[in-house]
C-alpha cells in the first residue's frame, strides 16, 4: 500500500505531461517503477484509500488462466473489465478480424494458452510452466508471455501486463511480472492484486512456498482527468492491509480451469475509504 501511494505522489511531483496517441488523452508520466509484494508473509497489496474491487481483479486473472477471448465469459466470472475494449474500441470495431459482439480476439490468456506456431499448432505456455514447477524444474525459462507482435491486429488491445517469469530456488517460488504501460489510479489497483494472487496460486498448485512477487512497470501514468481525484485520494489515511485467504482445495491447473470462482478468495480484516470513480480511457 505504501509503495502504491509513493508511486502516485511521484507521478504528481515528477511526471511529464504526455499525449497518449491511442486514447487521445494527456497523462502525467514517469518511466520505471519497481514494486514488490511479500506473498510468503501474506502482505496482500490491496489499496485501502478507496474501495477496491479485488474480486473483479481475481475474476479477470481466472479468465486469463482459462484463455478466454470473449468479454461475456469474463462477465460470467464476475468482471466487466473487458466490455469497453471489446465493444467500444473504435479501431477494434472496424477491424475485420473481430468476430462479433464481446469478441476480444487473440489477447492475453489466448496467447498464454494457445500461442500460435507457424505450422498451425499451438503452444500452451502455462501448462508447460506448471508441469515443470510441479517436478521441481526451473529451466530459467519458466515464462508465460502474452506479448505477440505478430498478432496484435488480431486482438482488441496490446497486453499491458505482458510477461510473467517464475523462478524456483529450493522450495520457494518467486515471480517477476513485467508491465509496459500502467494506468495507476485504475489499472495498478487490479494489477497488484493479480501479481500477488498469481504467485500464491501457482505456488499452491505446484507444492511450493510462495516468496516475493516482483512487479516491474515501464510507463506509469495518471490521466489528466484523473489528477484531481488522485490528489483527493492521497489526502486519505490508509488502513492496515487485509489478509487474502485462498481455498486450500485448489490443487491443480484443472481446478482453476473448471470450478474455481471468486467465492474461493476471502479477505480478512479489510477496511477501506469510500469508492472513487476514476474515468477510464478506452
Amino acid at each position: 500500500m505504501t509503495q502504491y501511494l509513493q508511486l502516485c505522489q511521484r507521478i504528481l511531483d515528477e511526471g511529464v505531461m504526455v499525449k497518449n496517441e491511442r486514447t487521445g488523452h494527456n497523462c502525467l508520466t514517469v518511466i520505471n517503477a519497481d514494486m514488490q509484494y511479500n506473498v510468503g508473509a501474506g502482505e496482500f497489496p490491496l489499496v485501502t484509500t478507496r474501495k477496491s474491487f479485488y474480486k473483479s481483479a481475481i475474476a479477470e486473472l481466472l479468465g486469463y488462466i482459462r484463455g478466454y477471448s470473449n468479454s461475456s465469459l469474463f462477465r460470467e466470472l464476475g468482471t466487466k473489465t473487458w466490455d469497453a475494449n471489446a465493444n467500444e474500441n473504435e479501431a477494434w470495431l472496424n477491424n475485420p478480424n473481430r468476430q462479433g459482439n464481446d469478441d476480444m480476439g487473440r489477447v492475453y490468456g489466448v496467447q498464454g494458452r494457445q500461442w500460435m506456431k507457424p505450422n498451425g499448432e499451438t503452444v500452451d505456455q502455462l501448462t508447460k510452466v506448471i508441469n515443470n514447477l510441479k517436478k521441481g524444474i526451473d529451466d530459467r525459462g519458466e515464462i508465460v508471455t502474452f506479448y505477440n507482435p505478430g498478432e496484435f491486429e488480431l486482438g482488441c488491445l496490446r497486453p499491458c501486463m505482458h510477461t510473467h517469469t517464475f523462478s524456483l530456488i529450493g522450495d520457494t517460488l518467486y515471480l517477476t511480472s513485467y508491465q509496459r504501460s500502467c494506468d495507476v489510479p485504475l489499472g495498478l489497483v487490479f494489477n497488484m492484486v493479480q501479481v500477488y494472487t498469481l504467485l500464491a496460486l501457482v505456488a499452491q498448485i505446484t507444492g511450493h512456498k510462495p516468496g516475493i512477487a516482483y512487479h516491474k512497470i515501464v510507463n506509469a501514468h495518471i490521466y489528466e482527468n484523473q489528477i484531481d481525484l488522485m490528489e483527493e485520494q492521497l489526502k486519505r489515511r490508509p488502513f492496515s492491509s487485509p489478509e487474502l485467504k485462498i481455498n486450500s482445495n485448489i490443487k491443480s491447473l484443472k481446478d482453476l480451469e473448471n470450478w474455481v470462482s471468486t467465492d474461493d478468495f476471502k479477505l480478512v480484516g479489510y477496511k477501506a475509504h469510500d469508492a472513487i470513480r476514476y474515468p477510464f480511457a478506452v
